[in-house]
């Protein structure tokens, strides 16, 4: 009886309509997917405007009222990087960025590859010290930075700009590359030692080939930051002839009347290389990101 009682009560229920549940979830993925869309619209909008203005003269951009211009010219951008010195900023800035990038890879490299291969005293400290250092804010250390630099005489010199990018990029630099050098099998630098390479030849012969998406990863996060500085640069910088182009487009904004389409043309020049230099090595810098989590 007891049994007959629960079969009773525990009818099956019916059968979803396969239909529906198809168009319910082709449905659902219609909405996200309009959501994502018009989000994506409205985050673009300003950076289209951008260039929408750095192609318009200033009457037109004031006017406003439509993003594509009437009478599109290039002598906004022209005149921008001509005669307001914007290819002096540029070349700084690729000066500055290209130092950085180089002295970063060469030093955090090496650091990544000791600290995921050899065994010193202090190791495991020292991996935690530098994460660690990844929640420090940089402006903490604004101050004691420009002091010493002052003392060095470095202080207005792209130079005193460069260590300390270089040092800021430390921790996540040496996370990163150590990742990256952990999952590359160790048994490749035993046999290479085995057959009597050196550990710099086993660094630069084996292990650099082998971690060139993380090497690429650690170059853009080190470059886009360094390019699009403006706070250190602004405190260390005071002669016009060394300004870097974030410095070069704020000149532009403190005129007594800006002229807002120069003003979006040098955001542009800004803006461009980062962009290109993104999308030409997207692919490297996913791997990169992937490759250094999983070591």
């Amino acid at each position: 009886m007891t049994t007959d009682t629960r079969a009773a009560g525990s009818a099956p229920a019916p059968p979803a309509n396969p239909a529906l549940t198809t168009i319910s979830r082709y449905g659902a993925r219609i909405v996200v997917g309009l959501l994502l869309t018009l989000y994506g619209l409205v985050s673009l909008y300003p950076f289209l405007w951008m260039v929408s203005a750095a192609f318009k003269n200033q009457v037109e951009v004031i006017r406003g009222g439509h993003l594509i211009p009437h009478h599109p010219t290039f002598a906004t951008i022209t005149h921008t990087w001509n005669e307001l010195h914007f290819f002096r900023y540029f070349m700084n800035s690729v000066e500055v960025t290209a130092l950085t990038v180089v002295l970063t890879l060469a030093v955090y490299a090496a650091a990544g590859y000791a600290f995921a291969v050899l065994d010193f005293p202090g190791r495991g400290f020292l991996q935690k010290l530098f994460v660690a250092l990844l929640f420090v804010p940089g402006i903490t250390v604004m101050l004691p930075i420009v002091l010493l630099e002052n003392k060095m005489g470095i202080l207005g010199t792209h130079i005193g700009l460069v260590l300390p990018f270089v040092n800021g990029g430390a921790p996540l630099s040496i996370l990163l590359m150590t990742g990256a050098f952990s999952a590359v099998p160790k048994e490749l630098r035993e046999s290479a030692r085995v057959d009597g390479a050196g550990e710099f030849h086993v660094f630069t012969r084996i292990y650099l080939p082998l971690t060139r998406p993380a090497l690429i990863t650690v170059a853009l996060l080190t470059a886009i930051p360094t390019w699009n500085e403006y706070l250190l640069t602004r405190v260390s910088l005071n002669n016009a002839n060394t300004y870097t182009l974030p410095l070069g487009l704020q000149t532009l904004s403190s005129e007594n009347v800006p002229h807002y389409n120069n003003l979006m043309a040098g955001a542009l020049i800004v803006v461009i290389p980062v962009v290109l230099l993104f999308l030409s090595l997207q692919r490297y810098f996913v791997n990169g990101l992937v490759g250094a989590v999983k070591g």
